[in-house]
């Protein structure tokens, strides 16, 4: 059974994990958007998750309303990750 105190560090560890993931944002310009495929071209930094370096590549996105949010010449910031083995990208929003 779990002490009360490591229940606290878990709990600690869990509300601050979204802290933690904005640091996987990249920064990015959309290029284009196609909502009939589901996918975007970003003009983007490095993805470091990803060990990628900065390019104009085309991403599948993990919910089609996300380009809905977004239209050529948007800068934006996002975060990708493979999802059944295709690149994805899973976070989008507007860039700081």
């Amino acid at each position: 059974m779990l002490k009360r105190s490591h229940l606290i560090a878990i709990a600690a560890s869990i509300l601050t994990f979204p802290a933690l993931a904005d640091g996987m944002m990249v920064k990015a310009e959309v290029v284009k958007v196609d909502k009939p495929a589901g996918k975007m071209t970003l003009k983007h930094g490095p993805i470091k998750n990803l060990d990628m370096d900065s390019m104009t590549m085309v991403f599948r996105v993990a919910d089609p309303s996300m380009l809905d949010k977004v239209k050529a010449g948007d800068k934006i910031e996002f975060e990708a990750d493979r999802v059944n083995g295709a690149i994805t990208v899973t976070k989008i929003g507007k860039a700081h």
